[in-house]
């Protein structure tokens, strides 16, 4: 009678964490292209961790302009991230700490996010980077992966004008 209590606990216990998420580390290099324009302005840059929906499941970075200009405040402009900003952007009271900076030059850019204090639950999921930029153009490329991940995984996907390569690395 009592061989069934050795087997039940291990099953109540994995039963109080199936709902939880799997932290993971990601590592992501965005490649902004150099541009031969008159007038070139740096791009704005939102990228987010969306759920099979297409809603966002995480934030990672917005980067634009943190200056006042003639025109008004850089955020007037973060409506022109416009898969972001209807997804949820427009929501966020900006600047947010560790989340926002400024517009970023031409070269690799990179972001490590670890989620071990909110992980996301396992499943399907996409790496999202959009951009753009005045007197330019927009651009936003995906990158699937899936969660939990048993050993580093590394994919890509190249924008064709207004991003380059987007590096997604995903650590355990």
């Amino acid at each position: 009678m009592r061989n069934w209590v050795p087997r039940l606990i291990p099953s109540l216990v994995a039963g109080l964490f199936a709902h939880q998420g799997v932290a993971a580390e990601l590592n992501v290099k965005v490649a902004i292209p150099q541009i031969n324009t008159s007038e070139y302005h740096r791009p704005y840059v939102a990228i987010w961790v969306e759920k099979p929906d297409q809603s966002i499941a995480k934030n990672l970075a917005v980067w634009y302009s943190q200056k006042s200009g003639a025109e008004g405040p850089g955020t007037k402009w973060l409506k022109d991230l416009r898969q972001w900003w209807r997804k949820g952007g427009r929501d966020i009271q900006m600047p947010m700490d560790g989340l926002s900076g400024a517009t970023r030059p031409v070269g690799d850019q990179s972001l490590s996010y670890n989620d071990s204090k909110s992980p996301l639950a396992p499943g399907e999921y996409r790496l999202v980077v959009e951009t753009a930029r005045e007197k330019g153009g927009r651009e936003l490329v995906r990158i699937p992966f899936s969660l939990p991940v048993k050993k580093a995984e590394t994919q890509k996907a190249s924008g064709q004008v207004e991003l380059g390569t987007v590096n997604l690395e995903i650590k355990p």
